[in-house]
């Protein structure tokens, strides 16, 4: 992984509600717990509105594409390869 700042980092944390230091178990835990949070096939019985609803859709696939990206990246970064020990 290259060109990672400090900046991503911090915001990839924020993304997940996690601070350092990170474990493994707590990365995988906190990415189950958000993307179950997140899942877009919840919002199908919230609303009958169907514009409400696509709305609230989207939202979710947004934010299950930027968790999926936090842990992408944390996992890259700060979780060390099991390779390297």
């Amino acid at each position: 992984m290259t060109d990672v700042n400090q900046e991503d980092v911090i915001h990839a944390l924020e993304v997940l509600g996690l601070t350092l230091p990170v474990t493994p178990e707590t990365l995988d835990r906190t990415r189950r717990v958000l993307l179950y949070t997140w899942d877009p096939a919840r919002y199908s019985n919230l609303t009958n509105n169907p514009k409400k609803y696509m709305e609230a859709y989207k939202k979710a696939e947004e934010m299950t594409k930027l968790v999926e990206a936090a842990y992408a990246l944390l996992s890259a970064v700060l979780v060390p390869d099991e390779s390297e020990a």
